[in-house]
């Protein structure tokens, strides 16, 4: 028997220690050490020998064409990569109770034409049943398997022959060739490999469900997002119906894309058009109230944007932002205050993303601004427009990519004018029946989006 020794590992990036540290000196991560219980190898590592390691020339290597297997779920198919690839790891994160397990319960449900394995390490076959219930959807190829240790989940694998695998989730699992918990770093790391080597051998495709931590990072180490092909997050906020299903990784298709989900007694549906949901009446002649066009991945979408500036009372005026950073919020007021005139010192200012999602493109900027100067003058603006424009410092508006994906969504949604930077190049070969508004400045702008003169 292997003599058992103790050691520190740093729960972020999987470094060793003899001994306890507050501060990992690897990552620089303070409290992430703890106590793991491992085996001491006695017997040095064999290397192979040279002659069984052989090499292949790239030109002279001929790749097999592996067809992509189409998912039911057109949200989820369109965002990976218009299809999984077979052999493929893909990583889903998301906040307790966000609906995670849910989301591909319903995937391995709806997968009526392939034979997938649902291994659960956290629920019961009864409680999977409930849900499937709840959910409506009945697949006899789809097997569950409650079980934690990954050498009984080998042999059935072995046995049926998936063609997917759902693993809820990777830090339940276990191997008995490492001698610590499940949850720790050696753990998950060494699981994750070999469902990656298995995956790769026999071209079967596995999505790994994996806990987050207090800061919204995906627990365990860091390499466990390396070792994976494609990294979804699964967020929203649980005041709202809806649920955004993000790329953060993805080596078969692009990045930074999006999928929009809403949440009913019938599980999660998937939202195909978002702008409309994204969109509340728009008869109404409201000030604070702008319409951004912005672009998620290769998805655009036209979002409202409410703000609320009203005079402060009490000394320090407050900045509050949902769904937007509150850093840059500080930037635009600057620029609204050195720019444009409106003393914004004596103001608190209130911004909300509506649908509860969150945006990060900075071709919201424009719109963020007429929204600001909307409710600051208290006067709407002028009704069926929306932005599209960067904001520089000096109060610029700054060119976006892909305009024309942009001006086709609002134009389909019915909008009559689009502001614009003047500096997007060959904007004036885009035909449409939406007027497309071009400026150079905010102060350009100041003076055209309002209903009535101030």
């Amino acid at each position: 028997m292997a003599k058992l020794k103790s050691i520190y590992i740093c729960q972020n990036c999987g470094a060793n220690s003899v001994k306890w540290q507050g501060k990992c000196n690897s990552c620089g991560e303070w409290n992430s050490f703890i106590e793991e219980i491992v085996a001491a190898k006695k017997n040095p590592v064999k290397l192979p020998s040279l002659s069984s390691t052989t090499t292949e020339s790239l030109a002279n290597y001929e790749s097999l064409e592996l067809q992509r297997i189409l998912l039911p779920d057109l949200e989820m198919n369109r965002i990976i990569g218009n299809g999984l690839v077979p052999g493929s790891l893909v990583l889903l994160g998301g906040e307790p109770g966000i609906g995670k397990s849910t989301l591909l319960l319903q995937l391995a449900l709806k997968m009526t034409e392939k034979v997938v394995l649902y291994i659960s390490g956290e629920e019961s076959i009864n409680q999977i049943k409930l849900r499937a219930q709840r959910i409506g959807l009945v697949n006899p190829n789809c097997h569950l398997l409650p079980e934690t240790n990954w050498e009984s989940i080998s042999q059935v694998i072995d046995s049926i022959s998936p063609k997917m695998i759902i693993i809820d989730s990777i830090q339940t699992l276990s191997s008995s060739m490492i001698e610590s918990t499940a949850g720790s770093v050696p753990q998950i790391r060494e699981c994750t490999a070999l469902i990656s080597d298995m995956a790769k051998k026999k071209n079967i495709s596995a999505f790994l469900i994996g806990h987050i931590t207090k800061d919204g990072y995906i627990a365990g180490p860091k390499i466990l997002e390396h070792m994976v092909d494609t990294v979804l997050y699964f967020e929203g906020d649980r005041n709202y119906d809806y649920r955004i299903l993000r790329t953060i990784k993805n080596r078969f298709g692009s990045v930074s894309d999006i999928g929009i989900y809403a949440m009913n007694e019938r599980g999660l549906e998937a939202v195909l058009n978002p702008s409309e949901i994204l969109l509340s009446q728009r008869d109404a002649d409201l000030s604070g109230i702008a319409i951004a066009a912005t672009l998620e991945g290769i998805r655009p979408m036209l979002i409202e944007i409410q703000a609320l500036v009203t005079p402060s009372y009490y000394g320090t005026p407050q900045r509050t932002c949902t769904g937007f950073d509150n850093r840059r919020l500080s930037m635009l007021l600057a620029v609204l205050e050195k720019r444009c005139g409106l003393k914004m010192i004596s103001q608190d200012v209130f911004l909300n993303i509506a649908g509860g999602i969150k945006v990060e493109d900075p071709s919201t900027d424009l719109a963020i601004f007429a929204a600001l100067v909307s409710s600051f003058y208290d006067n709407a603006i002028i009704n069926n427009s929306c932005f599209c424009g960067e904001i520089g410092l000096s109060g610029e508006i700054r060119p976006v990519r892909q305009l024309e994906k942009r001006i086709s969504e609002a134009e389909k949604l019915g909008f009559e004018r689009i502001f614009i930077s003047s500096y997007n190049k060959n904007y004036q070969k885009l035909k449409g029946r939406i007027k497309i508004i071009a400026q150079q400045s905010v102060q350009q702008v100041l003076k055209s989006i309002f209903t009535k003169n101030e």
